[in-house]
């Protein structure tokens, strides 16, 4: 059989085209991050499940073992690297999965960090939505009125501050916020979400609007995000349901995934 070498070269220099009736969507993760490709990817399945369209997944990769302020600046310094790098599968939308990362570069910066993923993806020429879960967080608890909230995070306490710090500059009051104080990035994604019902239950709740199970996208909690909404009675949000939130809001997707808190059921939007 004779190869035509231009078809072959066409093979190689472009991605499959997509199939009719699904979406890709490119993640793009700290390296030691071991749950974002796992909790996204099953809240799709159930998407999928309800809606028939399916999704795929495309992954970029930037270093990051320690959750310090160091590490956090050099994966930031990598975020256009890694957007031209996924972008490279035509993706439809671009999730920028390290929510300290971002928050750890001062107010706003969800804002800057999205500019500069989705000016990558397009100088690359494969232009496609941006969401980070920093800004996917902050925006989903406005969009859901949740002016006031408590938090659990597995960071150190001065990093648990700066998070706070950050929300609360969005207009969001933050009444708790629990640091779980894991400095190991690999030891925040082998954390048992099974744990999360009875620190949620710790929370100083009075005047709450949401609770923010996980504000951490490596930290796992899609297990008890169901159980903990019913028993608490609150809206439950965390970094990897906001972000899918804002995904499907980018593809323009109604959400319709169940047991995962009434704001992927799209009670709340």
């Amino acid at each position: 059989m004779t190869i035509d070498p231009t078809t072959a070269a066409a093979c190689e220099n472009s991605p499959a085209p997509q199939a009719p009736g699904s979406s890709r969507v490119g993640l793009i993760v700290p390296s030691s991050n071991t749950t974002m490709e796992t909790e996204l990817p099953e809240l799709f399945r159930r998407q999928s499940e309800a809606t028939g369209h399916r999704y795929t997944f495309h992954s970029a990769r930037a270093a990051m073992k320690q959750v310090n302020r160091e590490e956090l600046l050099a994966m930031v310094g990598k975020a256009a690297e890694c957007a031209t790098a996924v972008s490279d599968a035509d993706v439809d939308v671009i999730a920028y999965a390290c929510l300290v990362a971002v928050m750890a570069q001062g107010p706003g910066a969800h804002k800057e960090s999205e500019q500069v993923i989705g000016e990558a993806a397009r100088d690359n020429g494969h232009p496609a939505d941006v969401v980070s879960s920093a800004g996917a967080l902050v925006r989903t608890l406005q969009t859901i009125g949740a002016h006031r909230v408590a938090i659990v995070t597995p960071y150190m306490a001065p990093l648990t501050q700066m998070v706070r710090e950050y929300i609360e500059g969005e207009g969001i009051e933050v009444l708790d916020a629990v640091a779980l104080e894991v400095p190991d990035n690999l030891a925040v994604g082998r954390l048992d979400p099974e744990n999360l019902p009875d620190i949620a239950r710790g929370l100083e709740r009075e005047g709450a609007e949401a609770i923010v199970l996980s504000a951490c996208v490596q930290m796992p909690s899609l297990a008890a995000v169901q159980r903990v909404e019913d028993e608490l009675g609150l809206p439950v949000v965390t970094a990897a349901t906001a972000t899918t939130f804002e995904v499907l809001r980018a593809l323009g997707h109604r959400p319709a995934i169940s047991g995962a808190g009434r704001l992927l059921t799209g009670e709340l939007s």
